[in-house]
């Protein structure tokens, strides 16, 4: 099975972008609703967290992990790699290399939790790959919260997007990265407020290709893989609201099981 987690349930559009790309494979999914957020966590408290939820995913059947939080992303890939052995994916990278590939002017932005802003994972990693980017950053440390309620179409939801993104307007971006996998739900918003002419990058879309291209390259992991087209979802706290909004995302009916992690 393909594990796949995350703080709550944003990673469900991660889900999402693999089934479209990886129909047959199976996935389990651990949306962690009882501790979300994670972009107001300590770097401690999230690897501790990213943890737990891999140990979780392992005793499901998980033979590859993808971390679909970008906090989590940003503090645990590394300790995760080096602790267990089988396939760790963080949605960074996938995110970073469509931006640069995407970009006319390298003037890119970047929105996402504020952890995952104040790790400066992303300037560093796009530095790294093309010197002369310039990498304009914004917290938006309520987008994730008002995602999880379900407010994905209000109008109070419109306003604080339009704030939040406000800087990065000035700045005259011509890509921009949306660094939480809340944000796609989100995505039509954003793109209205920061305009038709900005690139954005899906890091859902993104990481799902890299997937697809790993095991298409990766004989014994494919082997390895379960393919009966199922999928499971745990989360850790469950309400009548997520239900609602896991729904809407997946676009069909779903079971969340309640697990106490």
């Amino acid at each position: 099975m393909i594990g796949i987690f995350d703080s709550g349930l944003g990673g469900l559009t991660v889900v999402r972008a693999v089934m479209k790309q990886l129909p047959e494979y199976d996935i389990v999914y651990f949306g962690d609703t009882a501790r979300t957020p994670y972009g107001t966590k300590s770097r401690k408290t999230v690897i501790g967290y990213s943890f737990e939820n891999t140990d979780f995913l392992v005793r499901m059947g998980a033979k590859m992990i993808i971390i679909a939080c970008n906090t989590a992303s940003s503090f645990a890939t590394h300790q995760l790699s080096e602790a267990y052995k089988l396939p760790i994916f963080e949605v960074i990278t996938p995110a970073i290399e469509k931006a640069l590939s995407t970009t006319r002017k390298y003037k890119i932005g970047v929105i996402g939790t504020r952890a995952t802003i104040s790790s400066n994972i992303y300037e560093q990693k796009i530095m790294e790959q093309h010197p002369e980017a310039h990498v304009y950053s914004s917290a938006c440390p309520l987008l994730v919260p008002l995602v999880e309620e379900g407010w994905l179409s209000k109008p109070e939801t419109r306003m604080i997007v339009k704030k939040y993104l406000l800087p990065l307007k000035g700045k005259q971006i011509d890509t921009l990265i949306l660094g939480c996998t809340h944000y796609p739900l989100l995505k039509d918003i954003i793109q209205h407020k920061i305009g038709k002419r900005v690139n954005i990058i899906d890091s859902s879309i993104s990481i799902a290709s890299r997937i697809k291209t790993y095991i298409q390259n990766s004989p014994e992991i494919e082997a390895s893989l379960s393919k009966n087209g199922q999928s499971k979802f745990y989360v850790s706290d469950i309400t009548d609201q997520f239900k609602l909004t896991a729904q809407k995302i997946l676009k069909k009916t779903i079971h969340l099981e309640h697990v106490i992690q």
